[in-house]
C-alpha cells in the first residue's frame, strides 16, 4: 500500500520546506543568466511592438511585484477578533484602548456588510 500524502518510507529524507537542489541550482543559473544579458534585453524590447512589450513586461510583473489577495468582509472580521484575542493574552493593560478601537472599527464592518 502506498504511503499517505505527506508521509514517506524514508523517515530521514529531506525535511518539509526544504528547497530542492536541482531547483535552487536552476533558479541560479536564470538569475546569472538574466544579469548577465540585461542591457541585451532590454534593447530586444524596444525591437518589439509596444503592444507585444506590455504583454512581456506584464508577465515579467508576476515574477517581482507580490500578488493581491481579496479578503472577504467575514475574513477581516476574523482577523480582528484573533488580534484583539492575541492583545488581551499579551498585554492586557495596555490593549484597552487598542480594544476599543478594534470594536469599533468591527463594528462598522459589521454594519457595511448588513447593507
Amino acid at each position: 500500500m502506498a504511503p499517505k500524502k505527506g508521509e514517506t518510507n524514508n523517515p530521514f529524507g529531506r525535511p518539509r520546506g526544504t528547497p530542492n537542489k536541482v531547483t535552487t541550482d536552476l533558479r541560479k543559473w536564470v538569475e546569472n543568466l538574466v544579469s548577465k544579458n540585461l542591457s541585451e534585453m532590454e534593447k530586444d524590447l524596444q525591437k518589439i511592438e509596444p503592444k507585444e512589450r506590455l504583454v512581456i513586461l506584464e508577465r515579467l510583473m508576476q515574477y517581482i511585484l507580490p500578488k493581491l489577495q481579496s479578503i472577504t468582509v467575514e475574513a477581516q472580521i476574523q482577523a480582528e477578533y484573533d488580534a484583539i484575542e492575541r492583545l488581551l493574552n499579551n498585554a492586557p493593560d495596555e490593549a484597552i484602548n487598542e480594544i476599543v478601537e478594534r470594536l469599533m472599527k468591527l463594528n462598522q464592518l459589521n454594519k457595511q456588510k448588513n447593507e
